[in-house]
């Protein structure tokens, strides 16, 4: 048989007990005499037997009213604890963040950003994932991730772009490469010297063709590398030198050579968060989003605080 009792009867019926009162209980429980003997009445009424004998003087708990005490505080007892683990849950104390990551992202931005997280969210999890730029973006829009570290893609109705940094584009030579030794060097310069170049497809080769295509430069592209790492490998044998921006540069082995600014003109790889629209994100990743966001905003994410604050009328 089951007994259809509730949460604030067993409060009643636990609350009277150690009072030793029904007035004690009330004031305790912050309710009024006769609402707290009708809520009793009705669980007497739902059980079919008899809780507490009470006359004008004394309350006494019955064989029954002692059995669903104990029941009563374990019940009470379990749902408080349940409650203050969806509290934590809440407020980003605890949960999984799901995140799909450039190569780039998660070694430049992710291990810091974390260990940060973490000092204040220690039973948070985090799932990893390292993807291409495509692959990435259908991880996000499929849910297979809550969202994604990537460079500024193109705009789509499904997807949100939050900007984190701007990322600037480097020439990357040896070290004893006479280019190493200056604070910077015009993009011109690789119309002068056989370059390396990241395949077609990548964030990377649109920002490098792009500015190419300003400048109205004639490359020779001595080799097109897969990676990265391959770029600068092949830097470090002498077959050219290479454009990449400066977050990528984690990922190869930089011994021997040099990163130098490019200018004339500065650019900028953007790289930011992407959510799916519509999509409601868990408090953990809502709250590791604001850790990526407050760390270095890019000059793109402070021009969108500016207009929100001003359409706030706080600026």
């Amino acid at each position: 048989m089951r007994l259809n009792l509730n949460l604030r009867q067993l409060e009643v019926i636990v609350g009277v007990a150690e009072a030793g009162s029904f007035r004690a209980a009330a004031r305790q429980l912050g309710i009024s005499q006769p609402a707290l003997s009708r809520t009793l009445r009705m669980a007497e009424q739902a059980l079919g037997a008899r809780l507490f004998d009470r006359d004008t003087r004394r309350v006494a708990i019955t064989p029954a009213g002692q059995e669903l005490l104990h029941i009563a505080r374990r019940v009470l007892r379990d749902f408080d604890s349940a409650l203050s683990e969806l509290g934590h849950f809440m407020q980003g104390f605890s949960g999984q963040v799901s995140v799909a990551a450039l190569p780039s992202m998660n070694v430049a931005l992710l291990p810091s950003a974390i260990a940060a997280f973490r000092h204040q969210h220690p039973q948070v999890e985090f799932k990893l994932q390292e993807l291409a730029a495509d692959a990435l973006l259908a991880a996000v829009e499929e849910g297979r991730a809550d969202f994604g570290l990537c460079a500024k893609p193109a705009p789509d109705k499904r997807l949100r772009y939050q900007p984190l940094q701007d990322d600037p584009m480097m020439l990357v030579c040896r070290e004893d490469d006479p280019l190493a030794t200056r604070a910077s060097v015009p993009w011109s310069v690789l119309a002068e010297r056989p370059c390396v170049s990241v395949q077609p497809g990548s964030s990377i080769r649109q920002i490098v063709d792009g500015v190419v295509l300003r400048k109205r430069l004639a490359l020779r592209t001595a080799i097109e590398a897969p990676s990265v790492a391959a770029c600068c490998a092949l830097v470090k044998e002498g077959l050219g030198i290479v454009a990449l921006p400066r977050l990528s540069l984690g990922l190869a082995d930089m011994r021997g050579l040099a990163a130098v600014s490019l200018v004339q003109p500065t650019a900028y790889r953007s790289v930011g968060v992407v959510t799916r629209i519509g999509r409601t994100l868990a408090p953990a990743s809502l709250a590791f989003v604001k850790i990526l966001v407050e760390r270095e905003p890019s000059r793109e994410a402070v021009a969108l605080i500016q207009i929100q604050e001003r359409d706030d009328g706080s600026a």
